[in-house]
């Protein structure tokens, strides 16, 4: 099934970013092996390609699926050179409001699912002498507010693993690339796709403009999936691939205040925090 392009194995596939991937992956020549809960969502992107497009079943959440799945796909393929951990969902609610059932279903899906994919295709890509491994996290990665801890605490911690994943992978020449989106027409704030906290009354003024933001803004963002896809292909091209790609002019907006905000507390607080070390004398 696969030729001289490049195969991909892209999570969540049947909308979104995976959609738009997938679809930019297909239109380079490339295979693609979509997974999705529902992979039956993929059948006409199957039927249009058939020889390079196939859909699997697959629940991030699920181990031994995942091991399953990874043994078939390079048994078959003989190598994955690709990896785009994508599946996810929203979560909002104020911290106080989200239970460990939800804490902890939002990680096994963001963190702990991905992270066991990516181990059971490494050795392969170590092997081959590279590839790339492409982490999907949010603007939220970097910065959180009312309403978006928990989902923002699973991007962080999605961030520091490929950040340390990626200095370990360099030198058998694996590119690891963590994508930070803003809001974009993607499925994730659908009803299928997000989920809420049950309220309490002490946080309805703080995290209702959340709650707002995510119930009436689906199909109202400004970031197009296409040229997502578009500009991670280049920064996967790239020579000096990024290490994090900030997607959609919101993000980039957002990053760039927070990162000045981290510098200018820093610099303030830099005399105290410098002044912790034993006395030399």
């Amino acid at each position: 099934m696969t030729g001289s392009g490049k195969v991909w194995l892209v999570t969540g596939a049947t909308s979104g970013f995976g959609r738009a991937i997938a679809e930019a992956a297909v239109a380079a020549g490339d295979t693609v092996i979509g997974t999705a809960r529902r992979p039956e969502a993929l059948a006409d992107l199957v039927a249009g390609h058939p020889d390079r497009v196939e859909a699997v079943g697959l629940d991030i959440t699920d181990g031994a699926r995942i091991d399953a799945v990874a043994a078939d796909v390079l048994a078959r393929y003989g190598r994955v050179d690709v990896l785009v951990n994508n599946a996810g969902r929203t979560q909002v609610g104020a911290f106080e409001e989200t239970t460990d059932g939800e804490l902890r279903d939002l990680f096994e899906l963001h963190v702990f699912g991905p992270a066991r994919l990516t181990r059971a295709l490494l050795p392969q890509m170590r092997e081959q002498g590279g590839g790339s491994i492409v982490n999907i996290s949010s603007v939220g990665g970097q910065l959180s507010f009312a309403g978006f801890s928990a989902y923002s605490a699973t991007k962080a911690a999605l961030e520091q693993l490929s950040e340390g994943l990626a200095d370990e992978v360099a030198p058998f020449g694996i590119k690891v690339l963590i994508v930070e989106p803003g809001a974009f027409r993607t499925n994730l704030f659908g009803k299928d796709a997000a989920h809420f906290s049950e309220e309490h009354p002490a946080y309805t003024e703080k995290v209702g403009a959340t709650r707002k933001l995510v119930r009436d803004g689906n199909g109202a963002q400004p970031g197009d999936p296409a040229k997502a896809a578009a500009a991670i292909r280049l920064a996967l091209d790239a020579e000096n691939t990024p290490l994090r790609l900030a997607l959609g002019a919101d993000a980039t907006d957002a990053l760039l205040a927070h990162l000045d905000a981290v510098r200018a507390e820093l610099t303030t607080w830099e005399q105290t925090s410098r002044a912790t070390a034993f006395d030399p004398r």
